[in-house]
């Protein structure tokens, strides 16, 4: 049984506490619990079994508020999916730290019918899977809601509206601290450059400082408070944990060399390091949201209303949400298209460059599929819509965006595993530096600090912490605007390493799209061929109809898989098909009226792509030999080969062939990067050391294919990969620059030759020299686009 259903309040024990024991606002005098909906919610938490939660969450904000039952039917929001399965995606507001992220999570996977739920915590994103009918969507939203969280719909709305409140937060706290460290040091330089004065006037000098001080270190410092205190609730150190001990204990010494007017204080110290490392975190934000926006800019692309065509010809305007696949819609001069569709009359003129990047506008024929987020630059049309919002080709693309910033790679799990080991031997060596100086050279505790705080400071690991994520964030969303979808969060690291590239040859280095070339038959024999070819999605006998459009499609056609095509007595397919003596040759169709009739040849050619031997002489120069991989006959395969300069090729390869060649050149010790389009190529892609498709590819290859490219053509694929191969770079050089740094600072710091002010100074700026060198990647991508 459910246990939405079953749970009910119990009564918690008094608590002399004053605070309430679930979102820890003031509770009433011997109350446990500040109104009823904590206390039923605190109940709905022990009935799950969950109360580790209290022990894990961060309490910020005074904790979780309860929050009303939603009033919004969530069921036509729900995604039917295979097998019976459906998925709501919402946006979850009131999420503050990974406790709440774990309590959620654990929620919805006691109840019996939900198969996965998954929150990212930095986006405030849910995305629940369930067995069973639509309206279960609104039981799992009052679930939430009694758990004190707040719930929507996702949409790019909500994403923009939690990134404004976030960044607002961090820039205010900036700026205190911007504000307060500048007025802190105008007050404190004539004490640090020995300016003659008595002690009376140095005393108050330090009364100044400390007034200006103490509420800028208690307000700006919270950001980083909190995620120290979320760390020790939750049995973990984390780096925030070094700065905050810094801080406060800089801003502590400060005060106590105030109290007994000692000749120096370090106020200045602290807050110049709160506003340099919130520098840092705003840098580092904006280096993040890159990818993330480019998530925004795809689900923005839909936003907004579509002309809906009724059945009887008019049309009415309806939030795109509501559009179904198999309606029709109009779209038209100068509108966005914020659909999947298909093109069902006369031609388009659609400007791609949101979704693609490319610069030129492109032509689409009657029956072409229309991609989501074109500017139509042309006349208006009507098309049919292929699939819903939620099921498009955009929403995919978001979810393959975020998937690859979320995952991690090899360096990022280095960085992550050294800092968890680090933060240790931090605090360590600041203890042993204190003891040192104290016991051992035998000076007074207050001076014994001053090295201990230096070198507490200035090992922070904040810089060897954002070392890669950073690099890895800009990278990912600017090869995206290059036209380049990374679908997987290790995809660079491992594009990076390639050394060989294995080419599929249809739709790959050709355009895959067979074009009849001229011959022998008269205009009655192709329209008749013409007529058999349309009850077929075969690519040459759609080349056929598209060759003779006026062709009208004959009835009763029979498809033999593999084969070709019969009516009545005529036959369109392989020479075999229709009992031809010999073997075909290259790209060829066989049509014949009737027995005994003669056979004619339609031949066809499928056109190079204009940048395929540019892409393979550049992949020569970036140290990739390449191979042609084809299940094509050994004629064409060697002809494509010749034209693009590939000198090693093999045709007749099969799913399985392709996929043991791969796996040979693995054990061979070589990394190959495979491109492929078909459906024939997913194994090969899936098992490549690194992968990549096509715009045009089908389904189940992009979703094998670790890079999606999106511009028509190969062109950005050496492009991707000398991004890559900076990106890479980059991540070591940060790797590098923040272990020299500790390397020299920390000893400086422990003799004692900078004191806390230098050492905030030093460690902030190793911050910001990091983030400033992951931001190159984005010129990186720029210069090789």
């Amino acid at each position: 049984m459910s246990l939405i259903g079953r749970i009910r309040p119990e009564a918690a024990p008094a608590s002399p506490a004053a605070a309430c024991a679930h979102c820890g606002a003031p509770a009433p005098a011997g109350a446990a619990f500040c109104c009823a909906g904590c206390e039923g919610a605190h109940a709905l938490v022990r009935g799950l079994g969950l109360d580790a939660f209290y022990r894990r969450r961060e309490a910020a904000e005074g904790g979780l508020r309860p929050a009303e039952s939603p009033t919004l039917d969530f069921a036509p929001h729900a995604r039917e999916e295979k097998g019976g399965t459906r998925s709501l995606e919402l946006m979850v507001s009131g999420l503050t730290c990974g406790a709440c992220v774990w309590l959620v999570e654990q929620a919805l996977a006691a109840e019996p019918d939900v198969l996965s739920a998954r929150v990212s915590l930095s986006a405030r994103r849910l995305r629940v899977a369930w067995r069973g009918e639509a309206g279960r969507a609104n039981d799992l939203a009052a679930l939430l809601a009694r758990l004190g969280f707040r719930v929507a719909p996702f949409s790019s709305a909500c994403l923009r509206a939690t990134e404004d409140a976030e960044g607002r937060a961090l820039l205010r706290a900036l700026g205190i601290a911007a504000f307060g460290s500048m007025n802190v040091m105008l007050v404190s330089v004539a004490v640090w450059v020995g300016w003659d004065m008595g002690e009376a006037t140095r005393h108050a000098l330090h009364w100044v400082a400390a007034a200006i001080a103490l509420p800028v270190v208690l307000v700006a410092g919270m950001p980083f408070y909190r995620n120290a205190l979320a760390g020790v609730r939750a049995g973990r150190l984390n780096m925030d944990l070094a700065v905050s001990l810094g801080v406060i204990a800089t801003t502590l010494m400060s005060v106590s060399e105030t109290l007994r007017n000692g000749p120096y204080t370090w106020f200045d110290g602290a807050t110049a390091l709160l506003a340099l490392l919130l520098a840092g975190r705003v840098l580092d934000r904006a280096a993040r949201r890159r990818a993330r926006q480019a998530v925004a800019e795809l689900l923005a692309l839909q936003e907004g209303m579509v002309a809906l065509l009724r059945p009887d010809g008019g049309t009415r305007m309806v939030p795109m949400e509501s559009v179904r696949a198999g309606e029709r819609i109009l779209v038209a001069a100068g509108e966005r298209l914020r659909l999947d569709a298909v093109l069902e009359a006369g031609e388009a003129l659609l400007d791609t460059a949101a979704t693609t990047g490319e610069s030129l506008p492109r032509r689409f024929a009657p029956g072409a599929a229309l991609p989501a987020g074109a500017v139509n630059l042309g006349a208006p049309f009507t098309a049919r819509v292929t699939a819903a919002a939620r099921d498009g080709s955009l929403a995919a693309m978001g979810r393959l965006l975020e998937r690859a910033e979320q995952a991690k790679g090899r360096f990022v799990d280095v960085a992550d595993r050294a800092v968890r080991f680090y933060v240790p031997i931090v605090h360590a060596v600041a203890l042993a530096t204190f003891l040192g100086w104290w016991l051992w050279i035998g000076v007074s505790w207050q001076e014994a600090l001053v090295p201990a705080v230096a070198a507490l400071i200035v090992t922070c690991p904040c810089g060897f912490a954002i070392a890669v994520p950073a690099v890895q964030a800009v990278s990912v969303g600017a090869l995206f605007r290059r036209g380049v979808l990374v679908a997987n969060g290790t995809a660079l690291e491992r594009l990076a390493g390639a050394d060989r590239a294995v080419l599929d040859k249809t739709g790959t280095l050709t355009e895959g799209r067979p074009s009849l070339l001229p011959g022998e038959w008269d205009a009655a024999g192709l329209r008749a061929a013409a007529s058999l070819a349309r009850a077929s999605r075969h690519p040459l006998a759609r080349a056929l109809a598209t060759a003779c459009p006026e062709a009208p499609a004959a009835d009763g056609v029979r498809e033999v898989p593999g084969r070709g095509l019969m009516h009545g007595e005529a036959r369109l397919g392989s020479a075999a098909f229709l009992g031809l003596p010999g073997e075909d040759a290259g790209l060829t169709l066989w049509y014949r009226a009737a027995p005994g009739a003669r056979p004619v040849a339609f031949r066809f050619a499928d056109r190079l792509r204009e940048d395929a031997a540019p892409t393979v002489r550049a992949l020569g120069a970036l140290g990739l030999e390449a191979e042609l991989l084809s299940g094509d006959a050994a004629p064409a395969v060697a002809a494509v080969a010749r034209q693009v300069g590939i000198a090693e090729w093999r045709a007749g390869a099969d799913p399985a062939a392709k996929a043991a060649r791969i796996e040979a050149l693995r054990a061979g010790g070589h990394r190959p990067l495979m491109v492929g389009d078909g459906i024939n190529d997913a194994a090969a892609l899936a098992l490549a050391h690194v992968s990549a498709c096509p715009a045009e590819g089908t389904d189940l290859a992009q979703t094998a294919a670790d890079l999606v490219l999106q511009k028509e053509g190969l062109s950005a694929l050496p492009a991707a990969i000398a991004t890559a191969r900076r990106a890479q770079r980059l991540a070591r050089q940060n790797i590098a620059f923040s272990l020299v740094y500790n390397v020299v600072a920390v000893p400086m710091a422990i003799l004692g030759v900078v004191t806390p002010l230098i050492a905030a100074l030093v460690m902030a700026s190793s911050s910001l020299v990091v983030i400033l060198n992951a931001l190159r990647a984005e010129g990186a991508a720029r210069e090789a686009g």
